[in-house]
């Protein structure tokens, strides 16, 4: 089954030549049973009439922002909600500058700028145009937003130039749409996951923490998101924006981390625990700041441990499907294979941390380990390892419930 079956997709295409590849994606879009609706900037009806995506697609093209009878029901509001996937092909050096800067000056830009949809852009335009550095910067930009690039070719184009720049053909667009459109593997689930480090009070203005930025945790929320998932997310101190469609819940120590997932792991079918949690916390938390006293060199605190959150979910709330993280510095499955065991988890990612891997890094790698069987998911982008990890999980998950 094709993966962007019933998707409904806001084709965008504007002014470049390789607008005459819109029609043929448009034709391969609704050949894999996508609902498409076709957006187009003025430019772009210089170079393909609005009346031959029309016809390909059954549906009205729209062009303009002002379009007085479709903004009486806000249209390009209708529009932004009513996509899962908004694909512009072709995307000019023009476009791609204003949707990186957030510019809303026609409706196509409008749509993006008020959608929550997945955007993907297939780049056209001359290869000197791609070289540019502010075009470069651009896509940058656009992938820092978790904007999709599809593309783009190198090949000769219409100007006569060879180089890169060319849109990829509809085929290939269609392929990358599918590669990157998960299916609903986690409908009617609701996962529980947490994330972060957590920040143990020594005074006022001092904590213990950890080096835990966030970035898997928060990957993994945003791809059961996508998955189909109700997705409730605790988080510990990060710089990180909230995924959008996500309930997130923020939390400061292990304490506070553990009293959130008691609330609601009662309700969740699934706990994910990506939180890196400090392991101890000062016995005493001093009510002022602790001063620097000449006459003293060393400095004592006692700490005493906290308490073991993934065990304490996972033993208490027998009927959740529990994946646990371990980073580990040696020993890696080892280690990893004794916390399945004594916290009673149905499966654990270990990646190995220090050495420049792991933590505050965009990509990562772990070996995937259940009670029969292991898997090795090398180094990648975390949200794209996440959307793998997240398929294991979902197929063990079934296979659970089967058993029962």
């Amino acid at each position: 089954m094709s993966n962007i079956k019933n998707k409904k997709i806001l084709l965008g295409i504007t002014g470049g030549i390789a607008g005459y590849k819109s029609a043929e994606l448009c034709r391969l879009l609704i050949k894999q049973q996508a609902e498409v609706r076709v957006c187009m900037t003025q430019s772009a009806t210089e170079f393909i009439s609005p009346l031959t995506l029309q016809a390909l697609s059954t549906k009205p093209v729209h062009t303009d922002l002002f379009d007085h009878e479709a903004e009486a029901a806000m249209g390009h509001i209708e529009l932004a909600k009513w996509a899962d996937i908004i694909i512009i092909a072709p995307a000019t050096a023009n476009t791609i500058a204003k949707i990186a800067h957030g510019f809303a000056d026609n409706l196509l830009t409008t749509i993006i700028l008020a959608s929550h949809a997945k955007l993907y852009i297939a780049p056209a335009m001359n290869q000197n145009m791609w070289q540019q550095p502010q075009t470069q910067q651009n896509i940058q930009q656009l992938a820092s937003l978790n904007i999709k690039t599809l593309g783009p070719a190198h090949g000769i184009q219409a100007c006569g130039d060879t180089g890169m720049g060319r849109m990829l053909e509809a085929r290939e667009i269609i392929a990358e749409l599918a590669k990157n459109t998960p299916q609903t593997l986690l409908t009617n689930t609701t996962i529980l996951i947490t994330a972060g480090p957590t920040q143990e009070a020594l005074d006022p203005v001092r904590y213990l923490s950890n080096r835990s930025s966030g970035k898997m945790g928060y990957a993994i929320a945003k791809a059961a998101l996508q998955m189909g998932a109700k997705v409730r997310l605790i988080s510990g101190p990060v710089n990180l924006p909230e995924p959008i469609g996500v309930e997130t819940i923020k939390i400061q120590s292990a304490q506070q981390l553990l009293t959130s997932c008691q609330q609601y792991a009662g309700d969740s079918d699934i706990f994910i625990a990506t939180a890196a949690v400090a392991d101890f916390r000062p016995i005493v938390q001093s009510q002022q700041k602790i001063k620097k006293q000449d006459d003293r060199d060393k400095l004592t605190i006692e700490l005493t441990k906290n308490p073991d959150i993934l065990a304490t979910i996972s033993h208490d709330f027998p009927h959740l499907f529990t994946l646990g993280f371990a980073a580990e510095t040696e020993q890696l499955i080892t280690s990893a294979k004794k916390k399945l065991k004594s916290k009673k988890l149905d499966m654990i990612a270990a990646n190995q941390v220090g050495d420049n891997l792991g933590f505050e890094k965009n990509d990562n790698a772990i070996e995937l380990i259940w009670h029969d069987g292991q898997i090795s998911l090398p180094m990648m982008d975390k949200q794209n390892l996440a959307f793998k990890l997240l398929s294991l999980l979902a197929k063990h998950y079934r296979n659970c419930n089967a058993a029962y």
